[in-house]
């Protein structure tokens, strides 16, 4: 017998699968857009009044700039306006990665015409007229460092996003009170193995001989943990085993403190990453990256007559360029081609399924959106479980925004 359902209520659940601060990003790209529009039309105008041609092309060049960001932008605005459109079966989370994966085409363009002009213009050297070249240049990174500026700050966009505990959410932090005073007890693991920390807030004197911990886990199993002085805290001298779900008896000379964690799962990495904002970052960044490139070069071939130097720094730059777009393009290729966004996920999903005897027999797992995965869970059991029981064991699976349970029964 199968059991397809994904619940009740799963039924109107909602296909909102944008990202956290989707807006805010959303603003910020129509800021910088606004500013690059404002510098290119200044610069072809300027150009044009003063007899520039180098201003004139500069300012062509910023209104491919705007462009890229454009494309951004107008993703963002079409993927808020339509989050609720029926017709987007699995909601508008997506668009931001096609958007990404364009730029990032767009990026890769770029950087092979970069490649090709310096090349030329190495068997072909051009007269440079430093007095105009340096200040545009200059003028192009004062924009781009503007433009970064703007962008700051949302914090979906690095290129190794992740969360510092490897994709936990811990309820990590307590505030206890104590007959000697308040006192913090957390899960520490910040790229350390995990272990537990205790903190006095105030008036709370600690003493590592007299204080202790014991773990009791849903099943019964309890742990020991003797702690060590660190200076200004206490730590436990063993790891803390994952899961971290159970409930902590603290000891503090002769009295109990039982406090309980929770441990939620959340995507990391790939998963959670906004790759429209991404490919926004990576033009700005690009952009001002040659530029700096570009004035060492002219500075150094004014100084010593290197022409060649000019070239040289486009050629690195296009290297580099070429280098972020293939990272963009392959990070965004694999979610528009439903790859498998998170292993780790994969296989924790796993060991939740198959921690009672029951046998995960197939599962699909992909991408929604930023911080938005999908999951079809295929479980094979012996026992009378409806879909409510899995999906209550994986609750914790916060980033799980839509999941589709079904039940095989065993002869």
């Amino acid at each position: 017998m199968i059991d397809n359902d994904d619940g009740a209520a799963a039924a109107f659940h909602s296909h909102f699968f944008l990202g956290e601060g989707h807006e805010t990003s959303e603003r910020k790209t129509w800021a910088v857009i606004w500013l690059c529009g404002f510098m290119m039309i200044a610069e072809i105008i300027g150009g044009l009044l003063f007899g520039s041609i180098a201003l004139v092309a500069d300012g062509l060049h910023m209104s491919t700039h705007a462009g890229a960001l454009l494309l951004a932008a107008l993703a963002y605005t079409y993927a808020r306006r339509h989050a609720n459109n029926p017709a987007f079966t699995f909601g508008t989370g997506k668009l931001g990665d096609l958007a990404g994966f364009t730029s990032a085409i767009v990026l890769a363009m770029i950087a092979l015409l970069i490649g090709y002009e310096s090349i030329n213009r190495i068997f072909d050297p051009v007269a440079i007229h430093f007095a105009e070249a340096i200040p545009i240049a200059c003028l192009g990174l004062a924009v781009n460092i503007a433009s970064a500026w703007l962008l700051s700050g949302s914090e979906h966009h690095g290129h190794g996003h992740g969360h510092a505990h490897e994709g936990h959410d811990h309820d990590e932090q307590h505030e206890i009170a104590t007959a000697s005073g308040r006192v913090v007890l957390e899960i520490f693991e910040d790229r350390v193995p995990p272990r537990f920390r205790l903190s006095a807030i105030s008036g709370a004197a600690l003493d590592a001989q007299a204080s202790s911990i014991e773990t009791v886990r849903p099943d019964g199993t309890r742990q020991f943990f003797a702690m060590a002085d660190r200076g200004g805290f206490l730590e436990s001298h063993d790891e803390i085993p994952e899961p971290h779900a159970f409930t902590a008896r603290l000891r503090i000379g002769e009295k109990n403190y039982p406090v309980v964690f929770e441990e939620h799962e959340h995507a990391h990495g790939s998963a959670a990453r906004d790759n429209n904002m991404r490919a926004a970052v990576m033009h700005v960044i690009a952009d001002a990256a040659v530029s700096v490139l570009v004035i060492i070069g002219l500075l150094l071939a004014r100084a010593f007559g290197w022409l060649w130097m000019d070239p040289l720094a486009g050629i690195i730059g296009s290297f580099v360029i070429a280098s972020w777009s293939y990272g963009l393009i392959r990070d965004t290729g694999a979610i528009l081609l439903d790859m498998n966004p998170d292993n780790r996920m994969a296989n924790r999903l796993r060991q939740e399924v198959e921690a009672d005897g029951d046998t995960l027999a197939d599962l699909h797992l992909w991408r929604l959106g930023p911080g938005h995965l999908g999951a079809i869970v295929s479980v094979v059991t012996g026992r009378e479980r409806d879909a409510d029981y899995y999906r209550a064991r994986l609750a914790r699976f916060k980033s799980l925004s839509h999941l589709t349970i079904e039940i095989s029964r065993k002869p």
